[in-house]
């Protein structure tokens, strides 16, 4: 497995590298200098949120960092230590992937700045996968900690990124464009660095400077459908009941003239970083497939379909002595256990389970920022012979399973694919490697 190990870890570092936050903020530096210099503006503030706000911070400070006026960034806990210290700019670690008081704190103040802006005032917004946790501002009578129930409610059920993020933009001040609300009559410049499926900028962050297609009704159907409506606190509730009947301003949408003075630019996407992940295959010589950008729905069954096309390549009459088959997205695991992992670690061992005492696959699926769930892991890596291993030291992986804690059993036979903080952030990637 060693020579397999080593080529996918170099594929998924390579697909890192096209996705570098801090390369693909300079390459926009001449834009938000024409914006600049066309404007009229006294002021430049920056507002920056998410796992990757620190690179794409430090590009444009080291750019034009003197033109910037002042400026508040918040990530998650650990992914600073690479922030350059700076008078203009304060920067608050905060919890992801649920919010917490630092969250707010940092929050209150981004608010307090943009509520300072008029129309000779340039905010120049970062804004990257995470934004949704770490930017945290509950709607007036809901507390951090009904945010913090109902987001972890959602997280367990399965909810996807789509719904998590309708529910959250119709319980806060900031998300579904009511950032860019504040921030008028200003004007906003967003670069944002995609960790959703088709780079949708009303779910990227919960689209705090895009106009809203979502409804407190959406909102309402999906606690529904998840038959939450006694376990999501009461106040999250009413604040949607009184949305649907009018007694609460809907998010902004299409049209509002707040979005007149709003440009958002895509910078980096998981397609960009799997695009990437074939080039360097390739040049490792393998022939290299990109079998899907939009993988989501539950990772077991993920799982499952990345063997089955595995598993169809094997026995066909290639004649390619190696193949690479890659694929993106993000997956949800319905929580029914008590143990720890993520989407990619259930996905690896569900995948690792399939294809128990076969040669000649090697698959890897890991979390392009390093972490995945609440653990230190990106992910892992498996074959045909990691079951078999754990079996004869006496582990049962359908338990682990079950309990939803493949982080233990990857860790009980030191498997974890662990990265650290990347200072990316753009969905998860998963490699399989055959020999034909």
């Amino acid at each position: 497995m060693t020579g397999h190990r080593d080529a996918i870890v170099k594929i998924f570092y390579g697909a890192l590298r096209a996705v570098d936050p801090y390369k693909a903020t300079a390459l926009h530096i001449d834009r938000i200098l024409s914006v600049f210099t066309n404007g009229d503006y006294n002021r430049v503030y920056v507002v920056g949120f998410g796992k990757a706000v620190i690179p794409m911070l430090r590009a444009i400070m080291d750019e034009i960092g003197g033109i910037i006026t002042s400026g508040i960034v918040i990530t998650k806990y650990r992914h600073s230590t690479q922030a350059q210290k700076s008078d203009k700019i304060k920067i608050y670690e905060a919890g992801h992937p649920l919010p917490d008081e630092n969250g707010l704190r940092g929050t209150r103040e981004v608010l307090e700045l943009l509520r300072s802006v008029d129309d000779h005032t340039l905010v120049l917004c970062l804004i990257s996968g995470g934004g949704s946790a770490l930017l945290v501002s509950p709607y007036d009578g809901i507390t951090l900690q009904e945010s913090q129930k109902t987001t972890d409610l959602l997280l367990k059920a399965g909810a996807d990124i789509y719904e998590l993020n309708t529910v959250r933009k119709h319980s806060s001040h900031v998300k579904g464009g009511r950032l860019a609300e504040t921030a008028y009559p200003a004007e906003v410049l967003s670069l944002i660095l995609s960790d959703v499926i088709n780079d949708r900028l009303d779910v990227i962050a919960s689209g705090p400077t895009s106009p809203d297609k979502t409804t407190y009704s959406d909102a309402i159907n999906i606690i529904e459908k998840y038959h939450m409506e006694e376990e999501v606190p009461k106040t999250v509730i009413d604040l949607l009941n009184k949305g649907l009947q009018g007694l609460v301003p809907e998010t902004p949408k299409e049209g509002n003239p707040v979005f007149q003075k709003v440009k958002n630019m895509i910078i980096g996407s998981n397609k960009m970083a799997i695009n990437a992940a074939k080039n360097e295959a390739e040049a490792l010589g393998y022939e290299a497939t990109i079998l899907s950008a939009e993988i989501h729905g539950e990772a077991r069954v993920a799982a499952r379909y990345l063997v089955k096309k595995a598993l169809e390549l094997k026995k066909s009459k290639n004649s390619v002595r190696k193949m690479c088959l890659i694929a993106g997205g993000e997956t949800t695991v319905s929580v029914k256990g008590l143990g720890s992992g993520g989407r990619n670690m259930e996905t690896a061992l569900t995948f690792a389970l399939e294809i128990e005492g076969m040669s000649g696959i090697t698959f890897l699926s890991a979390g392009t920022d390093g972490t995945d769930g609440p653990t230190d892991a990106a992910g892992a890596i498996v074959d045909g012979q990691t079951v078999m291993k754990a079996r004869l030291m006496g582990i049962n992986p359908e338990r682990y399973l079950q309990d939803n804690d493949s982080y233990n059993f990857f860790k009980s036979i030191d498997e974890l694919f662990i990265t650290g903080p990347t200072g990316t952030n753009v969905m998860d990637i998963q490699i399989t490697l055959l020999d034909l």
